[in-house]
């Protein structure tokens, strides 16, 4: 296996749910798409269930409540984490927040699963990750890109095209009018590379250690009153990494945003991936040949499985929250890069990637 794909496994042991003798109890924090599908995903485990629900909004979240057959609505995050009876807390609100109420849980000996980011501050999120492994908490932070199809028909035929060389990767969605939500607020959704870092953290899975970052960033504000909400982002950043790989990175929302796209392209000594969507090429001086693209539906149920099968059954999971953290450090290089015009030198240690292309081979269809 070249140097560029993944790493060594990292894995910390967290406190074992193995002998409880009921199901696990548990709090959601938020209730947008996310934690919708978080709701629905634990729905159908016997082995947990969702005892609270708090969000922004009261009637949404008592109806909410209502639609999952939650018990009780706490009037705010902080009330939740504190309630005695619940072991852990799922936490689906805005980035801007998740520091606080993982803190939080954690302190309140609750063990954590959580949208990526794990915080918009490296320093709190390095800090959050020493907590827990302090208290033998579990702290996930969710990464399903990792369990999507495109990474495992990556990992599967990357050796294919020999030793990588050159990454594109664009995500772009136009949206016209943009908007009103967290999610075009940088205060709530964080410097975009933050806010969406699977960008980050499908590349370093793949590519390991990254040495220089440089980055752009435009951004547009609303015309009329938009009270910080922003109508456009562009995102361009180019990674160089220790194994000699250079990765162009595309992040673009909004109302200048005019093609939908979503595709990579790595390109090595011996050939080349495509992935366009959910078609896969390869191609080789022999030739194109096909690849096959699993659907990207389930994957918060895949996810969910993999929390409880590690918290009740002490199975390792698919992500640390270091290889996780790794990449919200690769992230802040970024946006350092944008701020500054400068090239920016990637100084915090890898961690190593949990997945690579043997674990996936030794995953059971149930849990990728």
């Amino acid at each position: 296996m070249s140097d560029c794909y993944g790493g060594e496994n990292f894995i910390v042991a967290s406190r074992s749910f193995a002998n409880l003798g009921r199901s696990l109890r548990v709090g959601l924090v938020g209730t947008g798409f996310a934690a919708k599908i978080r709701a629905e995903a634990l729905a159908t485990e016997e082995r947990a269930q969702i005892l609270a629900v708090t969000g922004h909004q009261p009637a949404k979240t008592q109806a909410f409540a209502a639609t999952h057959d939650i018990p009780q609505v706490v009037t705010n995050w902080q009330a939740l984490v504190q309630q005695p009876e619940l072991d852990g807390v799922f936490v689906c609100n805005v980035n801007r927040d998740h520091g606080a109420v993982v803190r939080a849980a954690l302190e309140a000996d609750k063990f954590v699963v959580v949208e990526y980011p794990l915080a918009l501050s490296v320093t709190e999120a390095a800090a959050l990750v020493e907590l827990a492994e302090h208290k033998g908490l579990l702290l996930h932070v969710e990464h399903i890109e990792l369990l999507g199809g495109l990474h495992q028909a990556m990992l599967a035929h990357l050796p294919k095209i020999g030793t990588p060389q050159y990454v594109r990767y664009c995500t772009a969605a136009p949206q016209r009018p943009a908007p009103q939500k967290w999610t075009y607020h940088p205060e709530l959704f964080g410097f975009p590379l933050m806010g969406a870092l699977s960008r980050m953290h499908r590349l370093t899975n793949l590519f390991g250690a990254v040495d220089t970052v440089a980055c752009q960033l435009q951004s547009q504000a609303l015309d009329t009153g938009g009270d910080g909400y922003c109508s456009q982002y562009r995102c361009v950043a180019q990674l160089r990494f220790h194994c000699g790989v250079v990765a162009e990175v595309l992040y673009a929302k909004g109302e200048q945003t005019w093609r939908s796209q979503r595709w990579m392209e790595v390109e090595g000594d011996r050939g080349a991936l495509v992935f366009d969507r959910e078609q896969g090429t390869l191609l080789t001086a022999d030739g194109e040949s096909a690849i096959e693209v699993a659907a990207r539906r389930g994957l918060f149920a895949k996810d969910t499985t993999a929390v409880l099968d590690a918290l009740i059954a002490d199975k390792p999971l698919y992500i640390t929250p270091q290889e996780s953290l790794y990449a919200l450090q690769v992230a802040a290089a970024a946006e350092t890069a944008a701020d500054t015009g400068q090239l920016v030198t990637v100084t915090a240690p890898y961690p190593g990637a949990t997945l690579t292309s043997t674990s996936v081979s030794s995953m059971t269809a149930s849990t990728i």
